[in-house]
């Protein structure tokens, strides 16, 4: 991506864009937003000689998904030299092309198989059960913070066994900010600004340390100190078998798995709970479903396939906000795409946010609608929270149970005020579009639904949220 990539234009009246490529990295989707607007289904953004190529639409979010021999992944742009931390880190799943990613997905296919959900499922149960009842009615708390932290836990347990919460929080932290900082220097890549090249040498020491936890764990878990079934476990079983899983590619496996799952579906979690505290005829209508088909506070699995409303709910809440807003493609040999020819080594640039918020795929799409899914059922390219093709998150299938069980435990047993006027931003961060601030609330008992408060901040400019939220909130900011 540091070279110059070049890109043949069928006609003059492409959709090319010049400007600073630093707009896209400092507001993703306000700039993708302006140039869907402006440019339609595909647009480029060209500053001197390098560029980037945004795709909108189900068909070239297909053509870009389905190739994965043209249109190859390159998740961290910034490897580090063979015999870096920085390249062993960056050696998973997400960063692996061709037959190395084929064999590498078919061997973690059996973890992540539906068959193997069950015995995840009563991790989730328990992990979720002690964050409520750590809860008290009439209590405030960042629900923000709050699904930050329960996912660092949640996934440390799912993925790496660990019930030692200040070791998974230390861990989280040090992924967390070492996928930051890997997307700002990538985008170093792209154009000359000092601030990315500078950031360099704190990658790479940032990796250092990274590892080091990483292989201080596997040494947990050779010593047995691991809790309950874990995706890890299973990993250094097939290391041990015919798969031959060395330590190097475990410690690339580990540290994308955890980098892929934590963020975005907490993130999920916290953008969820807003959106049906902001709506509560949504919630009275879910908590309906609830008292109906789950007997206990804690669901059974067989009774999570009869919750059809709170599939339409998760599914609706990521559409309009989903944690992962784009992801990017590099061409790997000249193609043609719509009416552009791109040369090897361009940037393609998929969104699922800008997809999501099409009207012609969606009716009144920045509105927070579930019973739009009772007759809707788009393809696979025109609603994509886990992306699509044959790179589809393979760790969709778990993220959906651990969704679906730990929404059911919470609004079983809590409902959520947010408090009026406070201020709600988010930002995509590292592809990730999550909250950028507390989201501060009641907890409140079931028998009592919030209501739809005025709340300030940037989440007017990424959903539609009810007159009352957004108006009156409005007016008295001026």
């Amino acid at each position: 991506m540091s070279a110059p990539n070049h890109l043949s234009l069928y006609d003059q009246s492409a959709p090319v864009e010049y400007g600073s490529l630093l707009q896209f990295s400092d507001d993703p989707v306000a700039c993708m937003r302006r140039l869907h607007s402006k440019y339609g289904d595909q647009a480029v953004l060209q500053d001197h000689g390098q560029r980037l190529v945004f795709v909108f639409s189900p068909e070239l979010n297909r053509q870009v998904l389905s190739d994965s021999q043209i249109f190859q992944s390159q998740f961290f742009a910034v490897r580090g030299s063979r015999n870096s931390s920085q390249r062993r880190v960056t050696s998973g799943l997400l960063s692996q092309n061709g037959s190395e990613h084929r064999d590498t997905r078919r061997s973690l296919k059996d973890v992540f198989a539906k068959k193997a959900l069950p015995g995840y499922h009563g991790i989730i149960c328990r992990l979720t059960d002690e964050l409520t009842r750590s809860w008290q009615t009439g209590s405030g708390c960042d629900l923000n913070s709050e699904m930050v932290q329960f996912m660092l836990r949640m996934t440390s347990a799912l993925l790496f066994g660990l019930d030692d919460v200040e070791f998974a929080e230390k861990l989280g932290r040090l992924i967390d900010r070492w996928t930051h900082r890997n997307h700002e220097v990538g985008m170093g890549a792209l154009v000359s600004a000092p601030q990315f090249a500078q950031a360099y040498d704190s990658l790479l020491q940032q990796a250092e340390e990274l590892e080091h936890s990483i292989r201080e764990m596997f040494s947990r878990h050779r010593s047995g100190h691991t809790d309950g079934l874990n995706i890890l476990s299973l990993l250094m079983e097939s290391a041990a078998g015919e798969q031959h899983i060395s330590d190097d590619q475990l410690v690339g496996h580990a540290t994308l798995l955890f980098a892929a799952a934590h963020l975005t579906t907490a993130h999920t979690f916290s953008w969820t709970l807003l959106l049906l505290s902001q709506h509560p005829q949504v919630l009275q209508k879910l908590k309906a479903e609830l008292d109906t088909h789950v007997a206990g506070e804690i669901p059974r699995l067989e009774e999570l396939e009869n919750l059809h409303y709170l599939d339409a709910v998760i599914r609706e809440s990521m559409r309009v906000l989903p944690a992962s807003s784009y992801s990017q493609r590099i061409t790997a040999q000249p193609v043609s795409l719509g009416n552009l020819h791109l040369n090897a080594g361009t940037p393609v640039i998929f969104s699922q946010y800008i997809t999501h918020h099409r009207p012609d795929l969606y009716d009144q799409p920045d509105k927070f609608r579930p019973e739009r899914w009772q007759a809707l059922n788009p393809s696979p390219y025109a609603y994509l929270p886990f992306g699509a093709g044959p790179r589809m998150c393979i760790g969709a299938p778990l993220a959906m149970v651990e969704i679906r069980t730990a929404l059911t435990i919470m609004l079983k047993r809590f409902h959520f005020q947010i408090e009026p006027m406070s201020t709600v931003n988010g930002h995509v961060i590292s592809t990730m579009l999550g909250p950028t601030s507390p989201i501060h609330a009641t907890l409140l008992p079931t028998t009592v639904l919030p209501t739809t408060v005025p709340i300030m901040g940037s989440i007017h400019s990424l959903v539609e949220l009810p007159e009352q939220a957004r108006v009156i909130a409005q007016r008295r900011a001026a």
